[in-house]
């Protein structure tokens, strides 16, 4: 096949001919000349809006997740020195809480204590409010059951006598004993509410909305002018409907112990509007605009409470009132009017009990049977009657 094409090819190795090509010197980059070879840089891309919007949600997720971090924290060294306020006695005397807040019934006594400006009563500590409330998350469902500090129970150790004495008589740990004996509800913690520092966290949450269910004309109290205007001044004043109260005229709506616009109101009136002040403060704590403020209000929350709750616990109650929407039953135990000693109290009667087990949920509530008078028992359901605003 010589003087024929070959079916192949020859290729022969070795060095190209001439100088050795060299990395490009600087000055040919500043001259605007591309290297030989080299590939033209294309421009960066924008980041697309699905990753745009990515970095936006993680970002606002670690910005939330440090605002509650700082919230909790506020918190907790504000519930730490609320702890130190309760005595031993008062953890001693507690029932044992089974479980989480958040999927057992708990039972929490609050105490209201309000001190009197009268100096023959200084020192006096009775409890002036008394409520019990128990949370019941299988119904989502909040029952707040008052007791009429004018009632005439067993204090153990004691004669029988008001039960807002075992308040003064033995402090919260008398308390708690005074009330399971007499209702045979367990009481697995306890809150002290100081309600004239009460009146400045009202004020740092930015006021409460109250719904006035009638006109109020009160008795000459607490009178906020000169002392000649208040000897011809009438009393306090509050219309029918919702009202933005702030922290003096709530504290005022709670303490008020006459209308004078209705003279069929009792104690048993009284009671129902601290429940009232108690719940739509309570409101307001567990609301949005109080939570974004959270790590600078965060210790002033607990400031006027003396509670063995700890800041867990107190985000579970929180959880379980925001879930139950408003489903409140309100109840209240009572009696027949009496004197003892020439005091004014409340004796108690059988219908005490069947209210009792309305408030434990193993009877339908029923409100106070007619004839009961001012001082009558009962419960009645509904979806909560004072805001947050």
């Amino acid at each position: 096949m010589s003087g024929t094409e070959k079916p192949y090819r020859v290729y022969r190795g070795g060095r190209t001919r001439g100088r050795v090509p060299l990395q490009q010197r600087p000055d040919a980059a500043r001259n605007g000349r591309r290297p030989h070879g080299a590939r033209p840089r294309r421009p960066a891309r924008p980041p697309s809006w699905r990753r745009r919007i990515g970095i936006g949600l993680l970002v606002l997720l670690v910005l939330l997740v440090a605002w509650g971090v700082a919230g909790y924290l506020s918190v907790r060294s504000g519930v730490a020195a609320a702890n130190k306020r309760l005595p031993r006695s008062a953890y001693a005397a507690l029932d044992h809480q089974d479980g989480l807040l958040l999927s057992h019934s708990t039972n929490v006594l609050l105490l209201g204590v309000d001190h009197s400006k009268n100096l023959t009563r200084a020192g006096d500590r009775h409890s002036d409010s008394i409520l019990l409330l128990r949370t019941d998350p299988s119904r989502h469902r909040l029952t707040y059951l008052s007791i009429p500090r004018d009632l005439r129970v067993d204090i153990p150790g004691y004669s029988p006598q008001k039960i807002n004495a075992a308040m003064q008589l033995g402090g919260p740990a008398l308390a708690v004993r005074t009330v399971r004996r007499f209702t045979g509800i367990p009481v697995n913690h306890v809150v002290l509410v100081d309600f004239p520092s009460f009146r400045t966290l009202i004020d740092e949450l930015g006021g409460i909305t109250i719904d006035v269910p009638e006109p109020i004309l009160s008795n000459p109290f607490d009178c906020p002018f000169s002392q000649a205007r208040c000897r011809t001044w009438r009393g306090w004043r509050f219309g029918k409907g919702k009202q933005h109260m702030d922290g003096r005229h709530a504290l005022v709506y709670s303490r008020i112990r006459e209308n004078r616009l209705n003279p069929a109101e009792s104690d048993i009136t009284r009671g129902e509007r601290q429940q009232q002040v108690l719940q739509a403060t309570l409101a307001k704590m567990t609301s949005v605009g109080t939570f974004a403020r959270l790590p600078w209000l965060g210790g002033d929350l607990v400031r006027p409470l003396t509670t063995d709750l700890t800041t867990w616990q107190f985000m579970q109650l929180a959880w379980t009132r925001k879930r139950s929407g408003g489903n409140v039953l309100r109840c209240r135990l009572g009696g027949d009017s009496a004197s003892y000693g020439g005091q004014d109290v409340i004796v108690p009667n059988e219908d005490n009990q069947a209210v009792i087990q309305e408030v434990l949920g193993n009877s339908a509530p029923q409100p106070p049977r007619p004839g009961s008078g001012p001082f009558g028992a009962g419960c009645l359901i509904g979806r909560g009657q004072s805001g947050s605003g």
